[in-house]
């Protein structure tokens, strides 16, 4: 029997990762302090998996099966019997050190307590709990149903045996798992959120319209979205807190946030979930 998987969070990236996972044999257990955000995070999965079925990749006679794997809760008591506890909670330093206390005290001895952040250090949040060897990051690319990548990310106390756990977790999704070292932003952010950033700065200085600059990009460097478009999808607020550690963590000046975007984020324009960023929607 396969694991049971409790995830953290049901927004945009938890529930994705529940319904891999889920969809992958897996029992699933999505926990979020918000009811709303649960039930809306249970639709968004039933949705993808109608997408799915739309498109011919899933059989309509499973989409209840893997439903059925899925359960909601409240409390971080549902974490219990988990063997990975993923946590997908906003990109918040504070916040995620008080999560991973919190899961420290509740998980199961053996459990492997992996964190989807996208840029905050591995090794300050295992220094949260008292068993740093068992917490890892996994971090899952947007929309997770779709995107092949996981970043696996060891913390400086990380087991060996924790990491290979991880990785054949990873693959039995579907996914492809890539080992990186902790540094502020890993690989991915490292390298997208400075090309946002100039996209952003682009726009603050007039060289370009949002759509001509996702254009160039699109059609010169054969992106298939634009860095604007791709800003709104991911969340500005999001990529701002990923430029501030980056900004922090390595103490360079390239990567000082566009204070376009600041402004943006300060006027709740913060892309597709407010319905308004560099497009509206």
């Amino acid at each position: 029997m396969a694991d049971r998987i409790a995830v953290i969070g049901a927004g945009q990236m938890g529930n994705g990762i529940a319904h891999v996972f889920a969809q992958s044999g897996f029992d699933v257990t999505m926990i979020d302090v918000a009811e709303a955000a649960l039930a809306k995070g249970r639709d968004t999965i039933a949705r993808n998996l109608d997408r799915q079925i739309k498109k011919g990749t899933l059989p309509e006679a499973e989409r209840a099966t893997i439903l059925g794997r899925l359960s909601i809760s409240t409390s971080t008591d549902a974490i219990a019997g988990a063997a990975l506890v993923i946590e997908a909670a906003t990109e918040n330093r504070e916040l995620k050190f008080r999560i991973f206390a919190e899961l420290d005290a509740k998980a199961d001895a053996g459990a492997v307590l992996a964190t989807n952040t996208s840029s905050i250090s591995v090794t300050e949040i295992a220094a949260r709990t008292k068993r740093p060897q068992h917490v890892i990051g996994m971090h899952f690319m947007n929309p997770v149903p779709v995107m092949q990548l996981v970043e696996i990310i060891r913390g400086l106390a990380t087991s060996d045996e924790t990491t290979t756990r991880v990785i054949a977790w990873s693959t039995a999704v579907g996914k492809t798992p890539v080992e990186v070292n902790d540094f502020p932003g890993f690989v991915a952010n490292r390298i997208l959120m400075p090309m946002i950033n100039e996209a952003v700065y682009c726009v603050m200085e007039g060289v370009g319209t949002p759509e001509a600059i996702d254009t160039v990009m699109k059609l010169g460097m054969n992106h298939p979205m634009g860095p604007l478009a791709l800003a709104d999808l991911i969340g500005l607020d999001t990529c701002l807190a990923i430029l501030e550690v980056l900004h922090s963590g390595l103490g360079d000046t390239k990567y000082r946030p566009c204070p376009l975007l600041r402004k943006y984020v300060a006027a709740g324009w913060l892309g597709r979930k407010t319905g308004r960023g560099f497009y509206s929607y």
